[in-house]
């Protein structure tokens, strides 16, 4: 039986869009560096194309696809070369052995991955690559404020993460990956965000919605009362840093 596709994103697409932190520039500029050929990336489960945008410095054309319409509709469409369209990862409907590299960020827990990694092997290259990669908890320099948003991420908004989430935790070690592995350099994630930058970022979490849907109330609106006794100015930006876990290998 096929994995359907659970659409956690389309309610926050706007704070998705807004407040998600970006990916390192060095990580995609190593995964380029990989790569024979440069003419056309796919990246699948895009979003609002962060990564694609990326990819467009170093690709020809770049292929962004994504299940969810108002994702694709939050895109940027300012990069040149990057097509967005709506898609299935496990039905692209891409041409067979077109793309030099297949990438997927911060979206593989969410695929039937069996079924996906059969479509990337059928639209890869050759030599192409795929990659995938993930961030983790987030962590804040000041010791109070993290304890509060570890606790809103444990104890709050934690019954309401999806089980996928635990692939997430696990830094997709429990995901079977039938590629030929390359080890990649070590990559870090961070950002220095004020408070109402980082309560957009909680607002737009999976979890944060399903709370939302369930109980009919923000929980970000407590932690909101906490965070501002805490905090100090809130718009003194502070240190946000995330775990980084990468997967790439090359199509057998």
């Amino acid at each position: 039986m096929h994995k359907p596709f659970a659409d956690h994103f389309s309610g926050v697409a706007t704070y998705y869009a807004g407040s998600r932190p970006s990916y390192p520039p060095e990580l995609v500029r190593w995964l380029a560096g990989q790569c024979r050929v440069r003419g056309l990336a796919w990246d699948c489960g895009a979003g609002n194309g962060q990564a694609s945008v990326l990819l467009a410095e170093h690709f020809e054309r770049v292929i962004a696809t994504d299940a969810s319409t108002a994702q694709i509709a939050q895109a940027a469409r300012t990069a040149r070369g990057v097509e967005y369209r709506v898609a299935l990862a496990e039905e692209s409907g891409l041409a067979d052995a077109c793309a030099d590299i297949v990438t997927v960020a911060q979206a593989l827990h969410w695929f039937d991955t069996p079924r996906f990694f059969a479509e990337a092997v059928r639209v890869l290259k050759a030599d192409g690559i795929l990659a995938a990669w993930s961030y983790g908890k987030l962590h804040i320099e000041e010791a109070e404020i993290d304890a509060a948003v570890q606790s809103f991420y444990e104890n709050d908004v934690g019954p309401y993460w999806p089980p996928e989430r635990r692939h997430i935790e696990d830094g997709y070690r429990s995901i079977p990956f039938p590629f030929a592995r390359l080890e990649p350099p070590a990559f870090t994630m961070a950002a220095a965000w004020t408070l109402p930058e980082l309560l957009n970022y909680l607002r737009s979490w999976s979890a944060t919605a399903a709370f939302i849907k369930a109980q009919g109330i923000d929980p970000v609106d407590q932690l909101h009362r906490t965070l501002l006794r805490l905090w100090g100015d809130p718009e003194r930006p502070r240190l946000v840093v995330w775990p980084l876990n990468v997967l790439v290998g090359h199509k057998d």
